[in-house]
């Protein structure tokens, strides 16, 4: 079994575009550094960020409503990660993955609204929160080319056609369970979450909705019972049970579908596109080569996999307009897509292979060396760099 191809497909009629809805962050070395704003008190330059392991300073308590980059300077002694939330903690911005003294750019369309900047030493809790108002109204957006608009398309209809096959294969994982069968639940478990990790920037900017389908056991509070895949994998690989699963299943169905239901209401932009790939390849980094995520099935490479899936379409969809406003991007791109791709393809596994687990294309999480787990990391690190530059290619003039 092999993880299922990538297709673009382009539609005739093109959509409408407005305000990014989620985002990532962008390489420092991004063309576009400005703000697109509308009335108001105008036009800002970059929006300075100091996250420290005790502060969360932002330079601006007010900003015009429009683009804006974020430049962050993290002086931690940690790793952290930089959020921009809007009520409800609905992500209109992430930057994850800051090492100590490093820096990073996030680009963001933000409309008029009370907002929260969030820095997050060691990627945990609810993190050190800074307000953030913004007023007035954006500058309307710029037409798009042909480029822009097929790859929006194009993106579209690939998140509407990943939705419908997390609905479907989630039923057929859900089905398995209530009717008792342990050994085909565990089975169904991984192609489900191929899907969900396709498209799981998308879910991320729904605020409560990612954790009620892809929480860990960390987020476990009094006020906040273990729910979502990750709840139920616990009880098929780690408790080998299916008791009290009915309820967990019936609340999965039901927030799946709701995901399903939202992102038909989802104004794509190539912003939204871009960075949305970047913040994929930083959850590669964050938890999938890490082991953290599919700590009872060590399921690890498929989620892996989902989220290069996703983050490889998104740069196939954009590649012509990248090719136009920056080749050697392009030609960077061309390089590491198919090395990391390659590279994660040796971990394919069949039945009777050491680490193989059924269900999954790959092998368990557990069979791979210290040193496999490097090579990955490393490709990682090489592909993440220049695919941060993307969100600045293509909100550049």
């Amino acid at each position: 079994m092999t993880s299922p191809a990538i297709r673009i497909v382009r539609l005739a009629s093109p959509v409408v575009l407005t305000a990014a809805l989620v985002a990532s962050c962008s390489s420092d070395k991004s063309t576009n550094s400005g703000a697109r704003s509308g009335a108001g008190p105008g036009t800002v330059g970059p929006i300075a960020v100091s996250a420290g392991d005790k502060n969360c300073q932002v330079g601006r308590s007010t900003l015009p409503a429009g683009r804006h980059t974020f430049e962050i300077t993290s002086s931690t002694s940690q790793v952290t990660e930089v959020y921009v939330y809007a009520p409800g903690d609905r992500i209109m911005g992430e930057v994850e993955n800051i090492g100590p003294s490093t820096k990073r750019n996030l680009i963001v369309d933000l409309p008029a609204g009370a907002y929260e900047v969030a820095c997050k030493p060691g990627m945990v809790g609810n993190g050190i929160r800074t307000a953030l108002t913004v007023t007035g109204q954006a500058a309307p957006a710029q037409t798009l080319d042909e480029n822009l608009t097929a790859a929006v398309t194009s993106y579209r209809t690939y998140v509407e056609t990943e939705t419908k096959a997390l609905v479907d294969t989630t039923a057929t994982f859900v089905a398995a369970i209530d009717s008792g069968d342990l050994a085909k639940a565990r089975e169904a478990y991984p192609t489900a979450r191929l899907h969900y990790e396709r498209i799981e920037p998308i879910a991320e900017s729904f605020g409560d909705l990612d954790p009620l389908i892809d929480m860990r056991a960390d987020d476990v509070t009094p006020e906040t019972p273990f729910v979502g895949f990750h709840a139920l994998e616990q009880l098929l690989f780690e408790k080998n049970t299916l008791d009290g699963a009915r309820p967990l299943t019936t609340a999965l169905t039901t927030n799946v579908g709701k995901l399903s239901t939202l992102v038909k209401t989802v104004e794509f932009t190539p912003l939204v596109m871009a960075n949305g790939a970047k913040s994929l390849l930083d959850e590669v980094a964050k938890s999938k080569v890490t082991g953290e995520e599919e700590r009872y099935s060590r399921i690890d490479l498929v989620d892996f996999a989902g989220n290069v899936d996703g983050a490889k379409y998104v740069y196939a969809a954009l590649r012509p307009a990248l090719q136009e406003k920056k080749p050697e991007l392009v030609t960077a791109l061309d390089k590491r897509f198919p090395a990391l791709v390659n590279l994660l393809d040796t971990h394919l596994a069949k039945p009777g292979d050491q680490g193989y687990i059924a269900g999954s294309p790959y092998v368990s999480y557990d069979a791979l060396t210290p040193e496999q787990i490097r090579a990955l990391a490393v490709e990682v690190d090489a592909i993440s760099e220049p695919t941060g530059q993307i969100s600045g290619v293509v909100t550049a003039g």
